[in-house]
């Protein structure tokens, strides 16, 4: 059985929630090693966590901490807990979230059955408290093509399984140059897909609760905006596929009108429709710039459909 580390990154803050996210991870069916390394970003690790792989599972378990050293955000976090273990598989899983019964077993058995592929992901549960919505991908794999015209919300961090190799190799660790850190997951997937396929497991095998917060991006229109251009500046194959492309653009624009730069918005808004009348966004950037529309009826869209622009 492959070993498997799964990475946990924490401000610290979230005590009770981690500890459910650390459990779930330790208390897996998967027979093979697990590690959990929870990595504190600019917060002092809690040792007692240790504690939680005892007497946790049958099978090899080990719960370690440390403080991140490559700087403060998500990416840094993760990519210090990478470097800090060695086993063959790496995970990850937010301190808030958790993994679902099964997910390390089906994920390892669908890596190791497709010896070149490097990624694997699973569909995902989202908890808003009152209600909950299932995440699943229609297709047994994930295309670079389909990267490129979708952000694939259906695959998300917490659902990552890399081969070790793959992220000191071809795929390469988290980027830490994203302005804001916004979209590194995004990133992430379309750096691993351009080396191969990511395999995708069609079962819900992670749960992500959302109930009692908000995105850690919603407001920060700047940093979206800067973030997407530096989406289309990395990756210019955006520029061959106009419907991804007018995506990234509109959201752009968007992120720009809700800062209030609207020559910026509307330059943007006219790159998007350019690319694809189709796209929504290039509309409601010029309504804005029009007045046909206010900023606070955007955001009680965006909130409503769970999005930040």
């Amino acid at each position: 059985m492959p070993s498997v580390d799964a990475i946990v990154s924490t401000r610290g803050d979230r005590a009770e929630l981690l500890t459910e996210a650390v459990d779930s991870i330790v208390r897996q069916d998967y027979p093979g090693p697990v590690t959990v390394m929870v990595v504190y970003d600019r917060a002092e690790p809690d040792a007692a966590l240790a504690e939680r792989a005892r007497d946790a599972s049958p099978h090899p378990r080990e719960v370690r901490v440390m403080r991140g050293d490559r700087g403060p955000g998500s990416s840094a976090s993760r990519n210090a807990g990478i470097l800090a273990t060695s086993s063959e598989l790496v995970g990850f899983c937010d301190d808030d979230d958790v993994w679902l019964p099964g997910k390390l077993s089906s994920q390892v058995a669908a890596l190791t059955g497709n010896p070149r592929a490097l990624f694997a992901s699973c569909g995902a549960e989202t908890d808003y408290g009152d209600r909950t919505s299932t995440c699943l991908w229609h297709k047994p794999q994930i295309a670079h093509a389909d990267l490129l015209e979708s952000r694939v919300k259906q695959a998300c961090t917490d659902s990552f399984l890399v081969r070790r190799e793959g992220l000191l190799g071809p795929i390469g660790l988290f980027s830490e140059d994203i302005p804001g850190g916004f979209a590194e997951d995004y990133d992430m997937l379309l750096r691993a897909a351009r080396h191969a396929p990511i395999v995708y497991v069609p079962e819900v095998g992670v749960r992500v609760r959302v109930h009692g917060r908000r995105s850690h991006f919603n407001g920060r229109w700047a940093t979206i905006a800067t973030a997407n251009e530096w989406l289309l500046a990395t990756y210019p194959e955006f520029f061959t596929e106009r419907r991804g492309f007018a995506r990234l653009a509109g959201q752009i624009g968007l992120a720009w009108s809700m800062y209030g730069e609207r020559r910026n918005a509307l330059r943007w808004a006219r790159r998007s429709f350019l690319a694809s009348p189709l796209e929504v966004r290039s509309y409601v950037v010029t309504a804005l710039a029009l007045g046909a529309v206010s900023r606070s009826w955007v955001q009680r869209h965006l909130d409503a459909a769970g999005a930040t622009s």
